[in-house]
């Protein structure tokens, strides 16, 4: 099984610690694009744009489309803008893309042994954080796995540091005391359904059966909100959407974890005790905008810190040939104060996108469960340790 990482949450952390760039950076306004430098493929433009059209009329929107970027979800504590200027944006990518020729070097053959505990260095971007979260202190993923990203994104001709754009300070609302605190209950009991499989601690029980471990570990749900909604970038691998339309329906096929989204044109939501993994998403057009509207989300997906109340909004526009501007809108009074907003381009690619067979030949769940169940026999035979009560099983 696919080592998982938390990648939504851990681009939240690395944002809050202001870990991202190679230098500090304070507010910066955009700097004036030279007239004969093309665009960057991560460019995004919300001017006008007449799309192809599909015989019903409406625009269309399909097509397979990468959605790797570096910009991170947050805004950094160390930026105060949204905008960044070209020269820093230039020196982000270029510290990433030397990073990467250092990784897939050929390692030494006489290099000294690795320190006791592994290497817990944080790095200077966000991606080294992720990477090491998914590989582990003692070494995982390397970079020939990885499909991260290389552009900052690009709307309207200013490069962005955050997809987040509402609030204006470009961070996601702090979450109310009750939230927390109804979290904080939840995961005294269930494991966090998006957890890293390497995840340390969590509630009693988390290894009694196959039902009670994360989803993503599961695949049942890719990490990080890759399939949302809201849809976002999981800054690891499997970066590509496919998008179907018919007159009644549009399907959204997501390369991580094979997650399918169907969502049904011009009809009214399920009734509310009927739930789904990714909500019930009905859409209709205003204009040339496609308008997503999802409800119905299960207490089991949590993004974010919000579960059943979640309500999503997402609206995709296709600006230019290759390329459909994603913006989404989250509000959960039970989680949140105000809603929050944020956007994205997705770009064009002609990829093939690949089965992701998550659970072929897998024996890792099993031998996690064996492991545990070793442990707990070796703990009883320890001398003087008092027997352990019989674990609780998932219902069924």
């Amino acid at each position: 099984m696919n080592n998982r990482i938390v990648a939504f949450l851990g681009a939240s952390a690395l944002a809050a610690a202001g870990v991202w760039l190679p230098t500090p950076m304070s507010a910066q306004s955009p700097a004036a694009k030279p007239a004969a430098t093309a665009q960057s493929p991560r460019t995004a433009s919300a001017g006008k744009y007449s799309p192809p059209r599909l015989p019903d009329g409406h625009p269309d929107l399909q097509g397979t489309f990468n959605v790797a970027t570096i910009t991170p979800l947050e805004r950094p504590q160390n930026v105060t803008s949204l905008t960044i200027s070209d020269e820093e944006a230039v020196k982000q990518e270029k510290y990433l893309a030397e990073r990467r020729v250092k990784e897939n070097s050929a390692s030494d053959p006489n290099r000294a042994a690795p320190k006791v505990g592994g290497d817990n260095t944080l790095g200077q971007s966000q991606l080294e954080f992720l990477e090491r979260a998914g590989g582990g202190a003692v070494g995982g993923y390397n970079t020939f796995w990885l499909a991260s990203g290389d552009r900052v994104v690009e709307i309207d001709g200013q490069k962005r540091s955050s997809l987040v754009v509402d609030p204006a300070n470009g961070r996601v609302p702090a979450m109310k005391a009750e939230a927390s605190a109804r979290n904080r209950a939840l995961r005294a009991i269930t494991v966090n359904p998006d957890a890293a499989e390497g995840t340390v601690g969590g509630p009693a029980g988390q290894y009694d059966g196959p039902e009670l471990r994360p989803l993503s570990e599961r695949c049942i749900l890719g990490f990080g909100s890759t399939a949302g909604p809201p849809t976002l970038p999981n800054y690891f691998y499997n970066n590509l959407k496919q998008i179907v339309q018919t007159p009644t329906h549009i399907m959204i096929l997501n390369e991580m974890v094979h997650d399918a989204r169907i969502i049904r044109l011009n009809a009214p939501h399920l009734p509310a005790n009927i739930r789904r993994w990714m909500g019930d998403s009905v859409g209709h057009w205003e204009g040339d905008t496609l308008v997503v509207d999802t409800t119905n989300f299960t207490n089991k997906t949590q993004f974010n810190g919000s579960a059943e109340n979640l309500h999503v909004i997402e609206r995709f526009t296709r600006i230019a040939k290759d390329q459909i501007l994603y913006r989404f809108t989250i509000d959960d009074p039970t989680t949140w104060d105000r809603t929050w907003s944020g956007e994205y381009p997705w770009v064009a690619t002609n990829e093939p996108l690949y089965e992701y067979a998550c659970h072929e030949g897998n024996y890792a769940l099993g031998d996690v469960l064996r492991g545990a169940r070793l442990e707990e026999k070796e703990r009883a035979q320890r001398p003087g340790t008092p027997a352990a009560a019989p674990a609780a099983r998932p219902q069924r």
